[in-house]
């Protein structure tokens, strides 16, 4: 994080790069700054700049800081080819009350941010940008989540990656988000673990 703090983003322009880590560890500010950086300080077409935000609206739950879309810490984000869904992500483990609400509110997510992906791969851009990328491994593939990722020239994107968020009955759903996050890891080129 404290090489984020003074860099000027020039490093991860042309590559590929993830920040990962705890709620509320600022994945998202830096995401949105990366934006600002591009559009502001090297003068890029936000145009250029797809945007697939799969984050729930920031809310506070139990004490915890869960979600939060790019647009909440930066609006120059909004000029940026956000590729949308209709309706909100549902933060699946924290609105779930057993397993079934689970596995049903990561399903409904999964059919929003899979419609998404597929549209950014019809027409890519050289920038990506993914907000909150576990909300698609919960159900999706990590193979397609790569294809989308490839077809750009810089990527980046964060992810949840942490222990905060859990529930009695979402033990093999953790383990799941856990394995395929550090699997994702290994595969993005620059990743960054935000405490």
């Amino acid at each position: 994080m404290v090489y984020l703090k003074n860099s000027n983003f020039n490093d991860f322009i042309s590559h590929r790069t993830l920040l990962y880590g705890e709620t509320d560890t600022k994945k998202t500010f830096y995401t949105a700054k990366f934006i600002q950086f591009l559009i502001e300080t090297k003068n890029v077409n936000p145009k250029q700049i797809s945007i697939l935000d799969f984050a729930p609206k920031l809310k506070v739950i139990k004490n915890l800081k869960i979600g939060g879309k790019i647009e909440e810490f930066n609006k120059i984000s909004l000029t940026c080819n956000n590729i949308t869904f209709e309706g909100e992500i549902i933060p699946p483990r924290v609105n779930a009350q057993n397993k079934a609400e689970l596995y049903e509110n990561a399903c409904k997510n999964f059919q929003k941010t899979e419609k998404v992906l597929k549209t950014f791969n019809k027409n890519p851009t050289s920038i990506l940008i993914i907000n909150d990328i576990s909300i698609y491994l919960h159900i999706g593939s990590l193979k397609s989540l790569l294809e989308s990722i490839n077809k750009s020239d810089t990527f980046f994107g964060n992810t949840y990656y942490g222990t905060s968020i859990k529930s009695d009955y979402s033990t093999l759903f953790n383990l799941r988000e856990k394995r395929l996050v550090e699997y994702l890891i290994k595969k993005i080129e620059f990743s960054y673990f935000m405490s």
